[in-house]
């Protein structure tokens, strides 16, 4: 069966144009935690929480720094992370993604972004 992921903004009930969503997707599988991502062509801002830093969360242009005030009042107690200032990283992609994305559906490396 099929599967489609709807990506919304966190404050707002804003979707990414179909470009920025292949590119939200392809950052799902990026194994990184406490880090911001550009995804681009949008200017969509992506929060890589995991662990102590909360869930994944996505601001559209207009809430980017919404989304940054949000996580260093929430937490910046935890740690550096969240206090990162920009220019962010277009790509967090490693060895470490692909060999995480293989490990975890038995596929070989994906042709995306």
């Amino acid at each position: 069966m099929p599967v489609s992921f709807i990506f919304r903004c966190q404050f707002c009930d804003a979707q990414p144009d179909p470009l920025t969503q292949l590119r939200l997707q392809a950052a799902m599988r990026e194994f990184v935690w406490g880090a911001y991502q550009n995804a681009l062509p949008g200017r969509w801002l992506v929060w890589h929480g995991r662990g102590l830093y909360g869930p994944a969360r996505y601001a559209c242009p207009d809430h980017r720094g919404d989304l940054v005030a949000y996580l260093r009042e929430h937490y910046g107690t935890i740690g550096f992370h969240p206090w990162k200032r920009p220019p962010y990283p277009n790509s967090l992609e490693s060895a470490d993604t692909d060999h995480a994305w293989i490990t975890a559906t038995r596929r070989q490396r994906w042709s995306g972004f």
